[in-house]
């Protein structure tokens, strides 16, 4: 969503368009968000009780407390095609559109191992793993000696990413 403020009243509808659409569960989802006033108002805090949502917020003043949304920022900036301004708002939703089409669509991201978020969201990673795996045993098997650490093994998508990794009981006690 792209406003002319940000306000708790339009992330709150953002985030509950997005859980319904995404069929969010309670207790499914963490949601880590900057320390902003619309991130901590009543309205959005309530929506998440009210949504099983669990949320997550960076430490005061650290601005990279969150890699993966630094990361996509990053991204979005040194894209060629990023403005230097943007004519008004309506430009800047085209613009994101595009962008976000294919940042989830076209790009593959180095940590998901090289696959799309749209693939790992809608499960055909492991597919697009095993389609990769023989593409790697056909070469090993005709080129043996191009592979000197023997026969590689083709990653999936990670089966969870963490901003901060929960303790494991060994660590608690």
């Amino acid at each position: 969503m792209i406003a002319e403020v940000e306000t708790s009243d339009f992330a709150s509808q953002l985030i509950a368009a997005s859980a319904h659409t995404q069929g969010i569960q309670p207790d499914q989802l963490i949601l880590h968000a900057d320390n902003g006033a619309p991130m901590r108002g009543k309205a959005l805090s309530q929506l998440l009780v009210d949504l099983g949502i669990l949320k997550s917020h960076s430490r005061p003043h650290t601005s990279d407390d969150n890699p993966f949304s630094e990361a996509q920022f990053k991204t979005l900036k040194y894209r060629p095609d990023f403005p230097a301004r943007f004519g008004d708002i309506e430009a800047a939703r085209t613009w994101a559109r595009g962008f976000f089409r294919w940042y989830n669509e076209e790009h593959y991201h180095s940590g998901l191992n090289l696959l799309t978020p749209a693939s790992v969201h809608a499960g055909t990673a492991v597919l697009i793993q095993q389609q990769r795996q023989a593409v790697m045993e056909a070469a090993f098997a005709q080129h043996p000696t191009r592979f000197r650490r023997g026969q590689t093994q083709v990653k999936g998508a990670p089966t969870a990413v963490w901003i901060n990794p929960p303790q494991s009981r060994e660590t608690l006690s």
